[in-house]
């Protein structure tokens, strides 16, 4: 099963994407548990339905060595050539202290290892504490280390676009900032997208779907509380709902949704990523997959077979536009991590 051409990004000139990815933050362990065996076995049906592209990240449980065995057993039934079918984006999220060259190198070799790779294809930076400007020192360390090429590009991970600046006019060449995006966090349309136009940073969005909330399964149910919202996402995301405007304009946004889905003949979550999709500068979304515990790869096929009309989107606004304005709550992308 393949997917059309429209679902394919040239990202950089040497990696061609998936522009829809498969997260990887549900096997950390914050999700449920998730088998090894049939998680190793659920990334070769993404990856025969087109679905090429994964996020991870150094601290989510085992997604790094995910990677190393699916590459491993890849190799072993396919041949050395099918690993150029897969691209696999990680991230390296340190505590704020002393940056030295041995600590990020001994870092990034302990990613590649895990992850059975030579070169990382994509090395995500994330910082927590802006005061610390310890980060500018890693991310020139991480420059070196890409000269000598043990990583092919550098990006962020939640940095604001004063510092995505700062680092932009310190000579460091940025490829993307992974964000949180989706119709209920619309923040990276106030300042991002334009300082990305301008500098040719592409976005990656996640919580697109928020964790699940936008879907059928939520659309005209009591506001779930305590116990059913039993996953980190569900917990994440239901706070963002609820600073953005509550449970009953979140019923209105999902009946809105469905309407449009159906005119296509698809989901609610399909919709929610075509919107953020279409949305400039961004290269991917990332939705989660539960490996080996529940699979979406076959609905997620159909994001790429329909756009939204002007008649969508003006629907879609006249909703939004009764939420209150989460860049004036929280303020830019990132800035929930660092209050």
């Amino acid at each position: 099963m393949g997917l059309p051409g429209s679902s394919r990004l040239q990202f950089t000139p040497d990696l061609n994407i998936c522009r829809v990815l498969n997260g990887m933050w549900q096997v950390s362990g914050a999700h449920g548990p998730i088998n090894s065996k049939s998680a190793v076995q659920s990334m070769f049906d993404y990856l025969d339905a087109g679905f090429t592209t994964w996020d991870l990240a150094d601290h989510y449980g085992p997604a790094e060595d995910f990677i190393g065995e699916f590459r491993r057993q890849l190799v072993d039934s396919r041949g050395e050539e099918a690993l150029s079918s897969v691209q696999a984006f990680t991230k390296w999220v340190p505590r704020p202290m002393r940056m030295t060259r041995k600590l990020v190198e001994q870092n990034i070799d302990l990613s590649c290892k895990r992850m059975g790779v030579g070169t990382l294809d994509l090395l995500q930076f994330h910082w927590w504490e802006y005061r610390d400007e310890n980060y500018l020192e890693a991310l020139k360390y991480l420059a070196e280390l890409q000269a000598e090429g043990k990583i092919k590009h550098l990006a962020l991970t939640n940095f604001d676009t004063e510092h995505l600046k700062i680092i932009v006019d310190s000579g460091i060449k940025i490829v993307s900032n992974q964000v949180q995006f989706s119709l209920i966090d619309r923040r990276p349309l106030q300042q991002m997208i334009s300082f990305c136009q301008e500098q040719s940073v592409h976005l990656f969005a996640y919580g697109t779907i928020c964790g699940g909330l936008l879907s059928e399964k939520y659309l005209g149910v009591p506001e779930p509380q305590g116990g059913k919202l039993n996953t980190a996402s569900l917990r994440k995301y239901k706070n963002m709902i609820d600073a953005w405007g509550g449970w009953n304009l979140f019923q209105t946004l999902l009946q809105t949704l469905e309407e449009i889905a159906q005119n296509y003949g698809v989901s609610i979550a399909n919709v929610a990523v075509r919107y953020v999709l279409e949305q400039p500068t961004v290269a991917g979304a990332i939705v989660g997959v539960r490996l080996g515990a529940s699979e979406h790869w076959s609905n997620n096929t159909k994001v790429f077979g329909f756009s939204l009309k002007r008649s969508d989107y003006d629907q879609i606004n006249a909703v939004l536009e009764q939420s209150r304005d989460l860049y004036q709550l929280i303020g830019d992308c990132g800035d929930e991590y660092r209050r």
